[in-house]
């Protein structure tokens, strides 16, 4: 495994489930974006894969700054990025998803303005996701404002930079909305008074196959926990 910063700047934490053709252009794209203005490591959250996920994993950290830790079981979006946060040390940290979909070219704007808000949120201009998706979101988002009073556009954004201070804050809390992790962020950080920013970014199609989580069979039992799951959020943050 290639040897990370003494001191990074920067970690990057990205959950991976079967994306055994995809992880690799995902992480050599964000290290050559990166790598030659900021200190940084990757964080890993390898969940519980089926396909050659771990072995492509084990060869990139051979010369890529890398933690890894492979999963033998699925434990769900949500354990493995908590899981990914409380293993980070540097003075921030940024989120995003695997699949390609976040572009590294939007995180100098979010770089540039880290000391001025303690939670810098994407917001996806244009969503490249299956309709039903977005159409799912777009009411989900309604019981959630309603509920929570979020004022953001685009709350479930997969694109999060965090001051080591306010992630501290919330981490101990998270894990009651499955996979709606960001949604769940973004309401307690709000709840809390952390200073947020949105940002648009790009959001494009996946490098190649299908989303892991958010398949449409799934969807309505999702959309049934996530709207229990608030009211629970509401009331631990009264």
């Amino acid at each position: 495994m290639s040897e990370a910063p003494a001191t990074p700047e920067l970690d990057i934490v990205l959950p991976v489930h079967n994306e055994g053709d995809t992880i690799e252009a995902t992480l050599r794209e964000w290290f050559t974006e990166l790598s030659p203005r900021i200190a940084f490591e990757f964080i890993v959250c390898e969940d519980g894969s089926t396909d050659d996920t771990k072995a492509v994993l084990r060869q990139c950290a051979h010369d890529l700054p890398m933690l890894l830790r492979l999963g033998k079981e699925r434990k769900g979006y949500s354990r493995a990025v908590v899981d990914g946060l409380k293993a980070t040390r540097a003075p921030y940290v940024l989120a995003v998803d695997s699949d390609g979909q976040c572009d590294p070219a939007d995180f100098w704007e979010f770089w540039r303005r880290r000391d001025e808000f303690d939670v810098i949120i994407g917001r996806r201009t244009v969503r490249a996701d299956p309709w039903f998706r977005r159409a799912m979101s777009a009411t989900f988002k309604l019981w959630y404002r309603a509920l929570l009073g979020v004022p953001v556009a685009d709350p479930s954004c997969p694109y999060v930079l965090v001051r080591r201070a306010a992630l501290d804050r919330l981490v101990p809390e998270l894990g009651v909305l499955d996979p709606g992790l960001w949604w769940e962020f973004t309401a307690r950080a709000h709840r809390k008074h952390i200073p947020l920013l949105e940002l648009p970014i790009h959001h494009r199609r996946r490098h190649s196959g299908a989303t892991q989580v958010f398949k449409w069979r799934k969807m309505p039992r999702i959309g049934l926990a996530h709207a229990i799951g608030l009211l629970k959020v509401w009331r631990q943050t009264r």
